[in-house]
């Protein structure tokens, strides 16, 4: 291949700010983070890659969740620790209902650049640029803060290694020792206003870590169980960034984006024929396409065709984003063309983007309901279509924010105000992500004994 990661820099590129005041200390921010040391490794992103194998063989499931937007002022341990046992516990009640086991994958450690459907907001009749993410500009409306600042993305690249460092030393280092990530759990069952209707599916849990541990297999008997894999990713936007942290790996000799393990091209930079698409092409990073309304069967297949034309198995996830009213008409055309295709990808949901509505009062959030018909719907449709509905994709955080209205916890429009922290869009607090943990793990085991009863027939 000729591409080089600079190559993104002649074609279109959509949301990409070009409004920084001074374009050479930019250029300048950007060959200094081409000499820092990489995030992540080649030989880690590859590993992702085998795991995505499995996930589009139908052989394990994806779960794939974290921030909306990283912000510099949440930046702590806690929420790093919160967010991370979120997903644990999640991933779980998921391995045990689907009887796989489950690839965890963070939007975290990079996710901080947002693309924006306006590049101005106007409020009590003052005109600003748009927040952007904290690596581009603050989000506090004032002139100064709104000002594109090529050091913040210093600040991203530094917020980012710390979180990988303590993400690693949580995930190897006992933290995530199942007997805890169970206990935790159980914990949550008990506090739930909802917790009789998971209590069966948590006394099987307990039933067969009794029957392990009777046996001797234990975290100190099998450390792996004292152990897990976990990935980042993040949206390949702010492309200057993701090309500055793009190297050759030395054993293979190909481009990786080493700010991430897996990278996605949003619904807004999509276009086959822009810099976002050139950029994801040149990188061997599994990529991540989302799905939503308005894309046709012919430009999700030239898009396949353009990031993976050798059909390598984990390189591509597809990324369903239609929001619960529009599943079913935009879904199944784009299923049956990949059936139709022979391509190999993951099938995953985000039940979050195409549910968002503002309230009377102006907050912006997601009823948990309508992400929940999302999941549903998206496992029905590909099932009938024939393809597996191999993972989900949550925006969502460990903290006890009211960002999302339902759920157990039956959180109003008038709770929204009392912790509303988000930065962008509205997340799942830690106990409205585990309860959709428990609610996919019913349809997941529904749909396990389906295919059982078909294949003892067909037997």
């Amino acid at each position: 291949m000729t591409w080089t990661p600079s190559d993104w820099r002649k074609l279109p590129a959509k949301h990409i700010p070009s409004d920084y005041p001074d374009t050479a200390a930019l250029a300048a921010v950007e060959t200094r983070l081409k000499g820092y040391p990489p995030l992540v490794f080649a030989g880690e992103a590859r590993r992702l890659k085998q795991r995505l194998a499995e996930v589009a063989a139908g052989d394990a499931f994806l779960l794939q969740g974290g921030d909306c937007a990283e912000s510099f002022k949440e930046f702590h341990p806690d929420n790093i620790r919160d967010t991370f046992r979120v997903i644990l516990q999640m991933a779980v009640v998921l391995t045990f209902a689907a009887a796989k086991p489950v690839v965890k994958v963070g939007r975290i450690a990079g996710q901080f650049a947002k693309p924006r459907s306006e590049p101005i907001e106007t409020i009590d009749g003052v005109t600003l640029p748009s927040y952007r993410g904290d690596n581009i500009n603050g989000m506090e409306f004032t002139p100064e803060a709104r000002i594109p600042d090529p050091e913040r993305l210093m600040q991203a690249y530094s917020q980012s290694a710390a979180t990988l460092n303590l993400l690693r030393a949580f995930s190897q280092g006992g933290y995530a020792d199942l007997s805890n990530v169970h206990r935790w759990m159980l914990g949550f069952v008990d506090r739930s206003p909802q917790g009789e209707r998971y209590e069966a599916l948590a006394d099987q849990i307990t039933k067969s870590m009794d029957f392990m541990a009777a046996c001797g297999v234990t975290s100190t008997s099998v450390p792996q169980m004292a152990q897990v894999e976990f990935y980042t990713s993040h949206e390949a936007l702010l492309l200057g960034y993701e090309e500055a942290m793009t190297r050759v790996d030395s054993t293979s000799g190909d481009w990786y984006d080493t700010s991430a393990h897996m990278l996605w091209i949003g619904h807004r930079t999509r276009q086959v024929d822009h810099a976002h698409v050139n950029f994801c092409a040149g990188v061997k990073n599994p990529i991540g396409i989302k799905c939503g309304p308005g894309m046709e069967t012919d430009e999700l297949l030239r898009l396949i065709d353009k990031l993976n034309p050798t059909d390598e198995a984990g390189r591509i996830t597809l990324i369903s984003r239609f929001g619960s009213e529009g599943v079913e008409k935009g879904l199944p055309l784009l299923a049956r063309a990949i059936k139709k295709s022979g391509r190999t990808v993951v099938w995953s949901c985000d039940p979050m983007h195409g549910n968002t509505l503002k309230t009377e009062s102006g907050f912006k959030t997601r009823p948990v309901d309508r992400i929940l018909s999302e999941v549903r719907q998206f496992i029905d449709v590909l099932s009938t279509e024939g393809c597996y509905p191999g993972g989900v994709h949550f925006e969502m955080t460990g903290q006890n924010v009211t960002e999302c209205i339902g759920g157990a916890q039956a959180i109003s429009e008038g709770d929204l105000s009392s912790r509303y922290h988000t930065h962008c869009d509205p997340r799942l607090n830690g106990e409205q992500a585990l309860e959709l943990a428990f609610m996919i793990a019913e349809k997941l085991q529904g749909m396990s004994r389906a295919e059982t009863n078909v294949s003892r027939k067909a037997g």
